[in-house]
């Protein structure tokens, strides 16, 4: 059995258990960006996963979700940000560069920028990982969409004179949640299976949110407080609500006006 994981610190609260065998998990790991991981399980690569809630949308018939496990804020998320050299109302025919590694993030922010702010930017693709965030600045660009860890270090660094946080964008514009992501696994598998599943990463979750001080110092590679990291990981709901089931809805129904 495969199980996949995104090494955003925004998912220890779900793995640090398991990584560490407090949560035995008879599988072998596997971590990659959101794109990788819905990838790899559209493929049958993966058994179980994180999945982003644009993959899920376009692939329910694919998965059964885990229930009530989720990756979801109510407002800011503090870790999709557009940061911009002008006001994003500015950004019309404007350079924007994207982030490869999130699917569900791009098209936030396209909605956002047609919708919303009334824009329509010329997207490029560019890879803005943590090693990476300082060559952006030699990359011709107007704004740059970052996410996980690599946003909130460049947040930071205040680099930019203006940052939009998609999850509060998002939030002022459905009065919704948005969920980012929950746990996917293979409809194939047997429900005995999936419901062990469920059952390891329930355990998992509940030793993790107990614990936000020691994975806040696990992470102090990051170069941010141990208070501030608390906060962040304080900011999710890793529960998939009504409100979140909504919000997924409302996203896919909006993704398909976006495609016509």
């Amino acid at each position: 059995m495969r199980l996949g994981r995104i090494g955003y610190i925004n998912c220890y609260p779900v793995y640090g258990a398991v990584d560490r065998g407090i949560v035995p998990v008879p599988v072998e790991l596997v971590t990659g960006t959101p794109s990788e991981l819905n990838d790899l399980l559209a493929a049958g690569e993966l058994d179980v996963s994180v999945v982003s809630a644009v993959e899920y949308a376009r692939n329910a018939t694919a998965y059964h979700l885990l229930p009530d496990l989720a990756v979801s804020c109510d407002g800011p998320v503090r870790s999709v940000l557009l940061f911009a050299r002008r006001p994003v109302d500015q950004l019309d025919r404007a350079t924007v560069l994207l982030s490869a590694s999130s699917r569900t993030s791009v098209y936030l922010l396209q909605l956002l920028c047609q919708d919303v702010w009334r824009v329509r930017p010329r997207f490029a693709e560019a890879r803005a990982e943590a090693g990476d965030l300082d060559a952006l600045a030699g990359l011709p660009h107007d704004a740059v969409l970052v996410i996980g860890d690599s946003a909130l270090v460049l947040a930071a660094r205040q680099s930019y004179p203006h940052c939009y946080d998609l999850g509060e964008e998002w939030n002022s514009w459905t009065g919704l949640p948005f969920t980012f992501a929950a746990w996917g696994i293979r409809a194939s598998l047997p429900k005995e299976e999936r419901q062990a599943f469920y059952r390891a990463l329930e355990a998992a979750l509940d030793y993790g949110l107990s614990r936000l001080p020691q994975i806040a110092v696990r992470r102090r590679d990051l170069g941010l407080p141990d208070e501030e990291v608390i906060r962040y990981l304080q900011s999710f709901t890793y529960r998939l609500g009504p409100e979140e089931e909504k919000a997924v809805s409302e996203f896919s129904r909006l993704l398909d006006l976006l495609e016509r």
